[in-house]
């Protein structure tokens, strides 16, 4: 028999291919992965028109994946620039890229980037909506807005993120609880607006039950997105976040009885001492299903640097709970990113993920030990091998050579692993003083 989706096919225990090639590359059980998927602790996105996807599965017990954001934008369109980051984005191995652009010929480069891409798309069909429909944004009907995501949904996109919960009774609770930074969210902002000129209950919470349906018909998973998310960490876990989070809740449970696969997204801005209670908070009144956070972003003081302060959340984060993180580049706030951007704020969400994982995954270790091994051996093609970026690794090894082959740079005949290996073999230690 035929399923519409993963979570279906797990509650019937049918193990799909998808699921086959997951419990491979996570070294899980099939059983384990029908078990979960089956109550919506994992998901496994992938639209059935995706057809060059190689599925991976977030949730509880898997390795904590990462995001990469880029696409078109009215001051930056150039399709092959962004192209490039994709191309960027798949060799450093990230899980997930979401296509946010909101202008010029997003149809195409979807398109394109879907065919292409190996990894997970995801999309904000709320970016599309003034483009697509091709009229202002007051002027889109209710449910018009179904109809971008069910273009999105036939284009083969893996997830949306939908602002399903910000309703009347959400945003009128915010406005009594004022924000320095107020809506952060761009499609939180921008369906805001149009609640208010128009008058009217957001359209993805009034026909929540025919979006589900859409996106059960492709198997599209959807990431209930945070519109009252914190912008700054004076924000963070306020009355307006929470009663979003609580409303997320009860969607995802509805979501759930119509087999639709569900992730919730979490906070950007939170102080540091708040992350774990954001990530249980989520775990409690979301039944399990898999976070996917922005940063979190521990402090907001370090424009331009802001992929570290992302960095240090996401490591925390990931260790508490959290299965997914978005990456945050150098750039965040100021502009759109350059390629060097993209590969910083890739690898500063990959070490908050493993680091992460070390705590809460079994065997995640592993990678650290072999390289440990080939430190203590003074193996450097070992350990480039190993690195997470190893040309920048060999570069800096490289630029500046050392005189005993076997040390650094830094520290030379002094050098403490060679040194000891060298007592320990009962050899003389030699150490070199300027004459």
């Amino acid at each position: 028999m035929k399923y519409s989706t993963q979570m279906e096919a797990a509650k019937h225990g049918f193990v799909t291919e998808e699921m086959k090639i997951v419990a491979k590359k996570e070294g899980v059980s099939e059983d384990y992965l029908l078990e979960k998927i089956a109550v919506g602790e994992i998901v496994i996105p992938a639209n059935k028109n995706h057809k060059s996807l190689s599925p991976e599965g977030i949730g509880t017990g898997l390795r904590t994946k990462i995001n990469v954001n880029l696409g078109v934008s009215k001051d930056l369109k150039d399709m092959d620039l962004e192209m490039k980051k994709v191309d960027m984005a798949l060799d450093m191995g990230a899980e997930a890229i979401m296509d946010l652009s909101n202008y010029g010929k997003t149809q195409e480069f979807r398109e394109k980037l879907i065919e292409k891409s190996t990894a997970m798309i995801g999309t904000v069909p709320m970016y599309d909506a003034v483009g697509y429909l091709d009229k202002g944004l007051s002027f889109i009907e209710s449910r018009e807005f179904l109809d971008v995501v069910r273009n999105h949904a036939e284009n083969g996109v893996d997830f949306v993120t939908i602002h399903a919960g910000i309703n009347q009774a959400n945003a009128d609770l915010f406005l009594r609880n004022q924000r320095v930074n107020q809506i952060v969210s761009r499609g939180g902002s921008l369906l805001f607006g149009w609640m208010k000129m128009n008058n009217k209950e957001n359209p993805f919470f009034e026909y929540y039950d025919e979006l589900l349906d859409i996106l059960r018909e492709y198997d599209v998973t959807i990431s209930l997105g945070d519109s009252l998310r914190p912008g700054g960490i004076h924000d963070a876990t306020d009355p307006g976040q929470i009663a979003e989070l609580i409303t997320l809740g009860e969607l995802t449970r509805r979501a759930w009885e119509k087999d639709v696969q569900v992730m919730i997204e979490g906070p950007g801005h939170v102080p540091i001492g708040d992350i774990e209670s954001n990530v249980l908070l989520e775990k409690r009144l979301c039944n399990n299903a898999p976070f996917y956070v922005l940063g979190p972003l521990v402090t907001d003081i370090a424009p331009g640097y802001d992929h570290i302060t992302s960095a240090i959340g996401g490591a925390i984060a990931a260790a508490a709970g959290a299965d997914f993180l978005c990456y945050v580049t150098p750039a965040e706030h100021l502009r759109l990113p350059d390629l060097q951007d993209v590969k910083d704020g890739i690898v500063a969400a990959k070490i908050a993920a493993h680091a992460g994982d070390i705590h809460k995954i079994k065997g995640a270790r592993d990678w650290d030990l072999a390289i440990s091994k080939k430190r203590q051996e003074l193996d450097w093609k070992g350990i480039f091998d190993l690195a997470l970026d190893p040309v920048k690794a060999k570069a800096y090894r490289d630029s500046s050579s050392p005189e005993e082959e076997d040390s650094c740079s830094m520290c030379g005949s002094m050098c403490s692993v060679r040194n000891m290996n060298l007592i320990l073999a009962g050899k003389d230690v030699v150490i070199d003083r300027e004459e």
